[in-house]
């Protein structure tokens, strides 16, 4: 049975990953997780595995800085949220790439590109590596975002990994939170208070208690004959309302 590593700081991510690739390659046994490029060298050490997917900029040793020390111990397959231009770079030899978050479709090809690599040892990727620093590097050294990036939801019986800046707004009630977008809505169990202190305050406003919303998509403010002031979204029916200490917030519109 062929067996994998997944290396990436965000759980979340792992997660996706894990589930994505039981999905399309139910053989392939995950038999560790790392949460940086140093855990991720030494689960390799430890483990053997047939297969490291390494996510690029992590704490400690980045994602390429990891691969170069596996060398042709693994075969290494990058995980980026990076663009095209980078991702060209990437598709040489026994190196693959993911483009998070990790769609089904595309993992199917990596899943066969990887039962075809099964045979052959492992290549040394420090050649692309290399390639590869010069051109990213002031990327890489980039901080990570210290605010959420993705929310990991449920549709049905599916997980779904919602960019942030797709989000309408947070609306909670006392056991969900509603996540709305443009195309669908999800549910998580996360409450608005614990989300308002891990997104972006610049982009998410609170506007009461149970609500966030996103600062780009709303439209106006209006009253109704109650006197409440609510929030108008854009292309959408929605209302939400404003409670007075949050009303401040609104004064320069």
């Amino acid at each position: 049975m062929p067996t994998a590593i997944l290396a990436d700081d965000e759980r979340l991510m792992r997660d996706q990953l894990r589930m994505r690739l039981g999905q399309v390659w139910p053989e392939l046994e995950i038999i560790g997780e790392a949460k940086n490029g140093d855990e991720a060298i030494t689960l390799v050490d430890e483990l053997k595995p047939d297969f490291t997917f390494l996510d690029i900029r992590m704490p400690g040793k980045t994602g390429m800085e990891a691969a170069a020390a596996i060398g042709g111990r693994s075969h290494v397959v990058f995980v980026t949220a990076y663009d095209a231009y980078a991702v060209e770079a990437f598709e040489r030899g026994a190196v693959d790439y993911v483009l998070k978050p990790p769609e089904q479709e595309r993992l199917k090809i990596t899943a066969e590109r990887l039962k075809e690599r099964l045979a052959r040892p492992a290549g040394d990727v420090n050649a692309s590596v290399t390639a590869m620093l010069s051109q990213l590097a002031e990327k890489i050294a980039t901080p990570k975002p210290k605010f959420l990036q993705w929310i990991q939801a449920s549709i049905g019986q599916d997980l779904r990994m919602i960019p942030v800046e797709e989000i309408l707004f947070f609306r909670s009630d006392e056991k969900y939170t509603c996540v709305q977008t443009e195309k669908f809505e999800a549910l998580i169990r996360k409450p608005v208070r614990d989300l308002a202190e891990e997104l972006d305050p610049s982009l998410f406003w609170q506007i009461h208690r149970a609500t966030l919303v996103n600062v780009n998509a709303i439209e106006g403010v209006t009253r109704d004959i109650r006197g409440r002031h609510l929030v108008m979204i854009k292309g959408r029916p929605d209302k939400l309302e404003v409670s007075r200490s949050f009303l401040h917030l609104f004064k320069q519109m």
